[in-house]
């Protein structure tokens, strides 16, 4: 069993995770019940999903978790590009906040395929 806090793509994710539920307080009210939710629930993905995969047995369960997290990454990414687009999130908040994204979703693949098969 690995002890979540020390992964440094764990440490990361949150970050972002608390990046992003701060940044969605600014979305429209009636966003709230949908790309608020939604972004939210996945850019907690993230790092839960990690959590989950650390509490297993075996490596080949954990890279099943990083690959929902990775997963999960990539849909942040989409919802991130959205919310610029509907001009929820202004230019930098939007390329700083994706640019983070993409840097988590690398960070998981590589201790992924770091894994014991």
């Amino acid at each position: 069993m690995r002890d979540f806090h020390k992964l440094i793509n764990w440490q990361r994710s949150h970050q972002l995770a608390l990046r992003v539920y701060s940044i969605s307080k600014l979305f429209p009210k009636d966003e709230l019940f949908v790309l608020t939710s939604q972004i939210r629930r996945a850019v907690s993905s993230i790092p839960t999903n990690i959590v989950e995969g650390c509490g297993r047995a075996s490596d080949k369960d954990f890279a099943h978790f990083l690959q929902i997290a990775i997963g999960s990454a990539a849909e942040v990414e989409y919802e991130l590009l959205l919310a610029h687009d509907l001009d929820y999130i202004n230019d930098n908040d939007y390329h700083v906040l994706t640019e983070e994204t993409i840097a988590v979703r690398k960070m998981i693949i590589k201790y992924r395929s770091e894994l014991k098969s």
